[in-house]
């Protein structure tokens, strides 16, 4: 491998020239030879025995030249960028330029991280509001204990909307009955909404022992058979029970909790409430500087960065999904979504992502953060104890450089926001214009994969990388 050229291109861009001499590449023609004979028949040999030059005369000598240099230009890739002392932060654009017994040269578009003019990032402010949780909250979160307590019981009236009626009922299209319109001794909650409407509407104001017959039609985008179609259903009511809630009292606390008294019940709860929304406004609060940080930041990003954000991003959602069980063509299909959509919504989140760990990564150099052997020490300890693995296993599933990463992003997002203050928010600036370059190809074998890293100021980001590895 020898590079050719260096030069230097726009939007954070190196261009490489790499030839590959005729020695490496014929062999690596000979090697795909070897692989793909075992299936060539031609008249007059042994499958799998015809000799090369023979395919070659007959077929053109480039006949394995495509095959040859797919297998061999990662690894000239790869050792042009480390002779160049180059780290590339997306994917490279190659083009072939010539191939043939001389060997084969190739033109590799590499980008790197750009640089970036941080500004502001100390004194930040975003407003934040306090906690405030009302006994009316309280009371909407008893709710679900209190559902969970409560008890039916018969009673002799008619039927009323939040009673539950125990009935037989039986569906009929023109006199006929259909397919799933049958039911016997079924629990129907009035006014649930469980079944079509109309139909509950009816039952409302019958009493156990009674007979009726209901004349429903069915919404148009019920199913096929049975949609904007008007049948009779014929209901009987074997019993109406009423919904008993408990007394909210001690009793209903020892039962419902661990605590022995309401009162202490009702603290818990009203904690338990606190914590949840403190978490959600610092989330909030966190996410409003960030925000600030990244738009102060002043950056021409190129776009094959975004790229390749938003394909790990992709990734990793179609991962999860399909980690459910569920196939992620199916569940597309099920959610009504397209892929170019989800791309599109996946590519704003992506490109958030890279300017927060660009503008971090200036914050680490500007306040020049480091990350001592005690504290990643401490790190891979924490992994394995969360993951219970054991570290070895864990340093196997995330390098050092990675860890490093991580932490060094997490101690400068630290840094933004202990150095940042509640108060008004600044005025919105005028949105910058993208300056990023145009959409670069992947290549079409091999990647060169930039770090992986996670969104500060998101906490454990090793832990999630960590999680994808133990489960691969």
């Amino acid at each position: 491998m020898n590079v050719k050229s260096k030069k230097k291109g726009e939007h954070s861009t190196v261009e490489l020239v790499i030839e590959v001499d005729a020695k490496t590449f014929d062999e690596a023609v000979n090697r795909v030879y070897l692989r793909q004979r075992k299936g060539i028949n031609i008249p007059g040999f042994r499958k799998g025995k015809v000799p090369r030059n023979m395919l070659e005369a007959m077929y053109g000598a480039n006949l394995f030249y495509e095959d040859a240099i797919k297998d061999i230009y990662p690894a000239a890739y790869e050792e042009a960028i480390a002779q160049e002392k180059l780290k590339p932060a997306a994917y490279p654009q190659i083009e072939i330029m010539e191939a043939g017994k001389d060997g084969f040269t190739f033109k590799a578009i590499v980008t790197l991280k750009p640089e970036v003019k941080l500004g502001e990032y100390k004194g930040l402010t975003a407003p934040k509001e306090k906690v405030s949780v009302t006994d009316a909250d309280i009371d909407a979160e008893m709710t679900p204990y209190i559902q969970r307590a409560t008890r039916l019981t018969a009673v002799k009236r008619k039927a009323k909307k939040g009673d539950t009626a125990v009935i037989d009922f039986e569906g009929f299209d023109n006199g006929v009955p259909f397919e799933g319109g049958k039911g016997e001794g079924f629990s129907l909650e009035l006014g649930s909404g469980t079944f079509i409407p109309g139909f509950e509407d009816g039952v409302v104001g019958m009493k156990a022992g009674e007979e009726k017959e209901l004349d429903i039609t069915f919404p148009e985008d019920y199913t096929p058979d049975l949609a904007g179609k008007p049948v009779v259903f014929k209901v009987k009511v074997q019993e109406v029970k009423e919904p008993v809630k408990p007394e909210l009292d001690d009793e209903f606390a020892k039962d419902v909790s661990e605590f022995e008294t309401l009162a202490e019940f009702r603290a818990d709860l009203k904690k338990k409430i606190t914590e949840r929304r403190e978490k959600q406004i610092n989330t909030e609060y966190e996410r409003a500087i960030t925000d600030q940080l990244i738009d102060n930041l002043e950056v021409d990003l190129p776009q094959a960065i975004v790229d390749q954000q938003t394909d790990r991003m992709m990734d990793d959602y179609k991962m999860r999904v399909e980690s459910q069980g569920i196939p992620f063509d199916q569940y597309m299909g099920m959610m009504g979504l397209t892929n170019e959509a989800l791309r599109m919504e996946a590519a704003v989140g992506a490109r958030r992502r890279v300017l927060n760990e660009l503008a971090l990564e200036a914050v680490a150099k500007a306040e020049k953060l480091k990350i001592s052997a005690a504290e990643k020490k401490a790190e891979y300890e924490r992994l394995a104890k969360e993951y219970n693995m054991e570290v070895e296993q864990i340093k196997a599933a995330v390098d050092e450089e990675t860890l490093s990463e991580d932490l060094l992003y997490q101690k400068a997002a630290k840094f933004v926001l202990d150095n940042a203050k509640v108060g008004k928010a600044p005025a919105k600036k005028a949105a910058k214009k993208d300056e990023g370059g145009e959409k670069e190809k992947k290549p079409a074998a091999k990647k060169t994969t930039a770090k992986a890293k996670a969104d500060a100021p998101e906490k454990k980001p090793t832990a999630k990388k960590t999680a994808k590895k133990a489960e691969e």
